[in-house]
Parts: structure tokens; sequence; C-alpha cells
């Protein structure tokens, strides 16, 4: 079983003293089956009482405020964890969609995340699913197909997305990052009747390959029956072993923002993010990504959630 030494810091400065931040957190680890956390520890500026809670998808969620003018915020995160699910996820490939509906029935959460939402280029997902879904496929057999797709029709390409990109942007222009593959994945199953959800955390692979290692990282879990919630990664297209480590789930990225925000005051702001990921072997992978925030405003900035997502890669 892997075990995993994550340091994550989040600074912003800003250019002149800001006040009233207020700040809402999903950086602690998921707790599950698939994942032992054997320390963590948050350090932020000023030491601010956290106060903590699940929120309505189950994640552990904080909440501080730094009310005195500052012009430098730092949220660091440090995590010790040990992975447990196999190299090769068992997950049950036979299972029918009849008896998808049949577990789905009933659970208003199942039913939610299998919704998808009303696009402008639904008739292009309603194609792609024509491809990877017949009468008769199983359920798993379906996600792997749609996951498959995705890697092989859309370019993993930095920088030319954000948090506000759609679905239909990706779909025009089929490149993007990993939360970008997530959406397009997430829609694509929903539009097939498959309950899925959106995934934030880290992938950890020790340099074999696959993108998105020292960033934070985003994929998708999949209802299968008699299985229940499987993950599996778009942008590198394999079921989620034991290199994920998961941070929260929700029906999108808005549901698990990392960081996210209001400060007061007229100040621009740049992110610094640094991530380190350290392997039982001893070697390391850190990756420090600088953000130059362009917006100003005279009284409350969104300070985080757009930002945040220069972080994941």
């Amino acid at each position: 079983m892997p075990l995993f030494k994550i340091q994550h810091i989040t600074k912003y400065e800003y250019e002149k003293p800001v006040t009233e931040s207020v700040n809402e957190i999903r950086i602690f680890p998921y707790q599950s089956v698939s994942q032992e956390i054997l320390q963590h520890d948050l350090i932020i500026t000023d030491q601010p009482e956290v106060h903590v809670f699940n929120d309505y998808w189950g994640n552990k969620t904080g909440i501080f405020s730094i009310i005195n003018a500052h012009r430098l915020l730092v949220i660091e995160s440090k995590l010790l964890v040990r992975t447990t699910l196999p190299t090769e996820l068992q997950v049950n490939f036979d299972s029918s969609f009849e008896e998808l509906q049949n577990e789905v029935n009933g659970k208003l959460l199942l039913l939610e995340l299998s919704r998808p939402d009303f696009i402008n280029k639904q008739s292009v997902l309603n194609s792609i699913a024509k491809e990877v879904y017949s009468p008769g496929d199983s359920v798993a057999g379906v996600v792997g197909k749609s996951c498959g797709y995705i890697f092989e029709n859309f370019q993993y390409i930095k920088g030319i997305t954000t948090i506000e990109t759609t679905v239909e942007e990706i779909l025009e222009t089929r490149a993007g990052v990993c939360q970008d593959f997530a959406h397009v994945l997430l829609q694509l199953l929903r539009s097939i009747q498959i309950p899925c959800r959106y995934v934030s955390g880290y992938i950890c692979p020790n340099k074999n390959g696959m993108r998105g290692e020292g960033a934070t990282h985003a994929w998708v879990e999949a209802w299968v029956p008699g299985f229940g919630w499987a993950g599996i990664d778009p942008t590198n297209n394999v079921w989620v072993t034991n290199t994920h480590v998961k941070l929260a789930v929700g029906r999108n990225f808005t549901d698990c923002s990392p960081i996210k925000g209001t400060f007061r005051g007229p100040a621009r702001q740049d992110l610094f993010v640094w991530v380190s990921v350290e392997y039982e072997n001893g070697q390391s992978f850190e990756e420090t990504t600088r953000v130059r925030m362009d917006r100003e405003a005279a009284d409350e900035v969104a300070l985080m959630d757009e930002s945040f997502a220069a972080q994941q890669q």
C-alpha cells in the first residue's frame, strides 16, 4: 500500500492591505476506505479558528476569516496518507443498465447525479453517446469506453481554459486539462443516465508517464451496480487505483473548489501555488505555479474560486 507525503502551499499576495477575508476550504483528505489518513496539519496565516463541518456531498469543509488588514494570506496543508486500493481496480464489468436502474430508483442523490446539465451542444454529446453505448453493454464497459473516447479525441493543453470555460467551449476546441475532461465525461455519462460525480485531489504516479503530477488533479467517479463508486481518470485513461488521493466530491468543480472566498479592499493579487509529493523511496516531485490576478474592485472581490483553477492540471 503506497505511502505519500504531500505538501500544498497556496499563497496570496496583495499589492495593498485588504481586510475582512472570509474563506471556505476543502483541502481536507476525503474520508473513505480507499485511503488511510495518518496525519494532516493545516497552517493558516494568523492562525484563525477554523469552523469545520461536512457539506451536502460529505466533504469535510472549513470556514475561517481574517478581519485585520493584511497583505499576505498563506494556507499550507501537510498530509501523510496511505492509499489502500489494489494496483488494479476490481470493477464489476458484468452489471447491466437494468441493474443500475434498480439501484438508482428511489435514491435521490444518485438520481441528481444522473441528470445532465442543459447545454446548447447536447446534440454533440448525444452523437458521442451513440459511439460508446450499445444495448446490452455493461455499465462499467460504457464508462471505460467514454473515458477512452475523451482521452483519444481531446488534446491535453495547459493554460487555454479557466474554471469559467463551459462544456460547449471544450467540445468546440477539443482541448483542455483535467477539470475540462472531467466535466465533459460527467455530461457524457449523465446523458446515458449513469450517476457520476466530480472528484478533486492529487495524482501521485511517481513519474510513470501519467499527466497531472505536481498539482491538484480532477477525475470522475461513476456508480457501477454491485460495486459502488468507481474512479476513472479521463486525463490518463485509467481506472483510479492507489495513485490518486481524494480531497472532495460533488456535481462539478464548484462543489469541490479547494479554496474560495472574498476580501474587502481595492487591491490586485498574485497567487503562488507550491505542491510537493514525496514517495516512500525518497523521491519527490514538486511544482510551483504563479498566477497574476488582474481583477481589482473597490469593495468585495471573488478571491479563490476562479484562481484555483490554475492549479488543476
